[in-house]
């Protein structure tokens, strides 16, 4: 992707405040007891966070899987952000698949309270990146 430094860094932006926006509605889905829902907006936020990463450094991902693939080999992989957050965003999008695509899966409270914490954790884990690297 060829961007000029400007529109990278507000495309980093935007991507950074969808992740947040995007995080916000888990509560208002909760409070609802939406937890399919719920499970594809955590998965959403972890996503547009990533996003916003893979811009700042200059990679690009065509499709979901090719996302969590170069989130592992580029910040897992390298120790740049820790192992659990590779697994966890594997697993966050195999529950947003199960919630989005299989009538007969019903996501639980405890699916979403679970995840909430460490997708906040991997949210911020990736803004203090880009901060660093952009320092």
């Amino acid at each position: 992707m060829s961007l000029s430094e400007e529109d990278r860094q507000t495309l980093v932006r935007l991507e950074l405040e969808k992740a947040h926006e995007t995080f916000e509605e888990i509560e208002i889905l909760q409070k609802a007891s939406r937890w399919s829902g719920a499970a594809n907006r955590v998965y959403y936020s972890v996503f547009h966070a990533v996003n916003a990463l893979f811009i700042n450094d200059g990679l690009q991902a065509s499709r979901h899987k090719g996302s969590h693939a170069l989130f592992s080999q580029h910040y897992v992989k390298t120790g740049l952000l820790p192992l659990d957050f590779g697994r966890f965003y594997n697993n966050l999008q195999t529950l947003r698949e199960k919630s989005d695509y299989n009538c007969f899966y019903k996501v639980t409270e405890q699916d979403v309270v679970e995840s909430i914490g460490l997708a906040r954790q991997l949210i911020e884990a990736v803004e203090g990146l880009i901060k660093e690297r952009n320092s």
